[in-house]
């Protein structure tokens, strides 16, 4: 801004000063076309610049003395003028009022300019082609000073014989353009069609000032040439009162009122963005920028997701000082719709090196909701009030790479969250330690009903395909990971866990979850793990271990039934899988799980009374001892093997007085679908639940359980008749032989007459109810 403006100050002063001494001279005693090869000989001095007149010289005498110029074209010294040049105009024309001549003063009336073209082009080395004429005019500057009046000189100052009013009546630049090439960046920059219109110019007043033009950025220098669609274009409005001190070199916009209408792609929606301040002061000299009572007020739109306008408003004051490379911003407030509003202060160093900022930042409590719903994220949560009520409060600093907030403290909805977050602005690195109360993740998972019918949704949402990856691939093999979460109470599919402390690290593509430890259920549950994203499908491995965990309520939370079984669960493994859709994880999981079930009990059945009672019956007697209402066992174990997304069984095993289950089975994951058989017997211990004859020691009470998890669980199992049968022909033809074979159907008739029917689907039912 300072070296434009530097070159538009100066080029005013030399015109004058060429142009006053021009009329004098060619009005006196040349014809105006003798005095074109004087005319360039004087800018070449002051300027350097190689001036070109094509046009004719003209000038008039009264009411007012002028000088106009027609197709000049000025090149750099060191341009050739082959190629094209640095500076051309249409057409310009100076004027001085005739009457304050007879008191002997040069009283500038107007000054214009048409069809103004400047080329400036910033080269691989970052130098502009302008320094140079910089350069120069910085050394031949003080004439131009004299004769555009400082206000330290007064109202007049000597130019020769004569006294030099700056008063300007009329100021006009049409049609100007201006083109900027930068060969480090590669973009194209027109600014277009520039007008400026000012009246009564003078350096002791504030003047009105208006401008409008048109800038355009194309990301090819040659775009612009191949009449290609701007990548960016933006309709530019400028309306303020402009104050000059030129011997300060300093310069004040008042009240300045700046409209721009922006399009940031071809057929993208019309951005409004307005700008206004109480005050604009620029020193030149010093390099200092300040903003009193500034405003920008936007007004963006969105064809797709916003309905209407989005409109902000960002109030702000700047004082800066670019010699120091430093800048503060004050009283930052951002406020838009349902209740956005932002506070904070910002302090900026090294600008134009390495630019760095901190400050302090201030969400008070907003919706979240509706500016999710603006960047396209419908949300569907189960709670409906979900992330509306969200703020924070935090210092802030960082670089044009990252951002962190050292001291955060985050309220969402009921939970609130402290601690420090930090992230690369291009998303390759975050970090974060925080910790905080009561996490309930359930309010914002999607809601579905269907889904929640099935153990409130928790195995099916784990189950579903989702066509979409579960997790940015492409993001996770570049992210550098570092973040621990500490909370007092955690909640996830109606299951609690208390005082869970998570610990993430990862780089180059491999992530670890370090640690995951939680109370559960009066046990603990514990995790760590690894995610390889840099292979494709990406590879899991995971760790977990359940320690004590009471398995009544963990089974009540996932049903509105009664838990039919407590104990402490306790399960240690590994598990393994590979892909990044949920269908996909599960077909490929594949490790191995010991669990273990201590001080266990199947609730409302007594398994050793059923057992004892059937006994008893097919020895001709009854029980006549008191059964508890439940079995209590001492040891339900087994080995978990997971193939493949199916997890299958064979040594399933349950042991209680007098009474021995062992089973084996399967249950695939994928389709929900399992099958499971459970052989019962009565043994005679030390601690049996009654004495059996030695011979039913070897007949085995089969249990059948299969289905699907979506069937009623009084469906799922059933009394294994046929196996049954197979266990007694084989015990009777140890007894008796091969002829008792013949007789078996009718022994189990008369069975069925012994023990009645009603019996006998009291004991049938009773087995199913173990699995129900």
């Amino acid at each position: 801004m300072k070296q434009l403006l530097r070159i538009l100050l100066a080029a005013v002063g030399i015109l004058a000063v060429v142009a006053v001494a021009a009329v004098v001279y060619v009005t006196t005693f040349l014809d105006p076309e003798d005095f074109k090869p004087r005319l360039t000989e004087v800018v070449e001095e002051q300027t350097g610049l190689n001036l070109s007149l094509d046009g004719a010289l003209n000038w008039s005498f009264y009411p007012r003395i002028g000088m106009s110029v027609e197709k000049a074209r000025a090149w750099l010294p060191e341009q050739s003028t082959d190629n094209p040049a640095f500076a051309s105009i249409d057409r310009a024309e100076v004027s001085v009022a005739f009457a304050p001549l007879l008191r002997g003063e040069i009283a500038v009336d107007g000054l214009t300019l048409d069809g103004m073209r400047l080329n400036l082009k910033r080269n691989q080395e970052g130098e502009g082609n302008w320094e140079t004429l910089l350069d120069r005019l910085a050394k031949d500057s003080e004439q131009a000073e004299r004769v555009l009046a400082p206000a330290s000189a007064g109202p007049h100052a000597e130019a020769g014989s004569l006294n030099v009013v700056l008063n300007i009546a009329n100021v006009q630049m049409r049609n100007a353009n201006i083109y900027y090439q930068d060969a480090q960046v590669g973009d194209l920059w027109l600014l277009e069609k520039l007008n400026i219109t000012g009246s009564n110019v003078n350096p002791l007043r504030s003047f009105p000032l208006k401008a409008t033009f048109a800038l355009k950025r194309y990301k090819s220098p040659n775009a612009a040439t191949l009449e290609r669609e701007p990548d960016f274009t933006s309709d530019v409005t400028l309306d303020t009162r402009m104050k000059l001190a030129l011997a300060d070199q300093r310069f004040v916009l008042e009240n300045a009122q700046l409209a721009t209408r922006n399009r940031f792609v071809s057929q993208g929606e019309p951005q409004q963005i307005d700008f206004s301040a109480a005050e604009l002061s620029a020193r030149l000299e010093s390099k200092q920028l300040s903003i009193t009572d500034g405003t920008i007020n936007a007004t963006l739109r969105h064809a797709d997701n916003w309905d209407g306008g989005l409109a902000l408003n960002l109030a702000f004051g700047l004082d800066s000082d670019w010699g120091a490379q430093a800048a503060e911003l004050k009283a930052l407030e951002l406020s838009g719709p349902n209740g956005l509003r932002v506070q904070g202060n910002l302090t900026l160093s090294k600008l134009l090196a390495a630019p760095q900022y901190q400050g302090q930042l201030t969400v008070s409590s907003f919706n979240l909701r509706p500016w999710l719903a603006r960047a396209g994220i419908a949300l569907t949560t189960r709670h409906e009030d979900a992330l509306s009520d969200v703020a924070l409060t935090s210092p802030v600093e960082g670089d044009l790479q990252q951002v962190a907030l050292p001291n955060l403290s985050l309220v969402v909805d009921d939970t609130t969250l402290t601690g420090e977050l930090s992230a690369a602005l291009d998303g390759s690195a975050l970090a974060f330690d925080l910790e905080g109360d009561t996490l309930n993740l359930d309010r914002y998972l999607p809601a579905d009903e269907a889904l929640a019918q099935a153990s409130r949704g928790f195995f099916r949402k784990a189950l579903a395909d989702d066509a979409d990856g579960l997790l940015p691939q492409a993001w996770l093999s570049t992210l550098t990971l570092d973040a621990a979460l500490r909370l007092e109470t955690f909640i996830l599919s109606g299951l609690t866990f208390d005082a869970p402390t998570l610990t993430l690290e990862g780089s180059e593509g491999e992530h670890r979850l370090s640690a995951f430890e939680s109370g559960f259920y009066g046990g603990e549950l514990s995790a760590t793990g690894r995610l390889d994203s840099r292979e494709t499908p990406m590879a899991w491995a995971f760790q977990p271990r359940v320690v004590n965990v009471d398995v009544a309520p963990l089974v009540e939370a996932f049903s509105e039934d009664t838990s039919p079984i407590r104990g402490q669960l306790n399960v240690d493994g590994e598990l393994t899988t590979r892909g990044n859709a949920r269908e996909v994880l599960v077909r490929q999981l594949n490790g191995e799980l010991d669990a273990a079930l201590n001080n266990g009990a199947i609730l409302d059945i007594n398994i050793s009374k059923e057992m004892c009672e059937m006994a008893a019956t097919f020895e001709g007697e009854s029980t006549r001892r008191d059964w508890h209402s439940d079995t209590r066992f001492d040891r339900f174990d087994a080995t978990l093997v997971f193939r493949d997304g199916i997890v299958e069984s064979d040594d399933l095993l349950i042991t209680l007085p007098g009474i021995d289950v062992r089973g084996e089975g399967a249950f695939d994951l994928g389709s929900q679908r399992f099958d499971v058989l459970t052989n019962a017997r009565v043994v005679n211990t030390a601690d049996a639940a009654c004495e059996v004859n030695p011979r039913l020691e070897k007949v085995a009470l089969p249990m059948r359980c299969e289905g699907h998890v979506s069937d009623a669980r009084s469906e799922w199992c059933r009394f294994d008749r046929e196996a049954f049968q197979t266990n007694m022909s084989e015990l009777l033809s140890d007894e008796v032989g091969r002829r008792v074979e013949d007789a078996l159907e009718g022994s189990f008739e008369r069975l069925d007459e012994r023990l009645g029917e009603e019996t006998t689907r009291e004991l049938r039912d009773g087995l199913r109810r173990l699995f129900n």
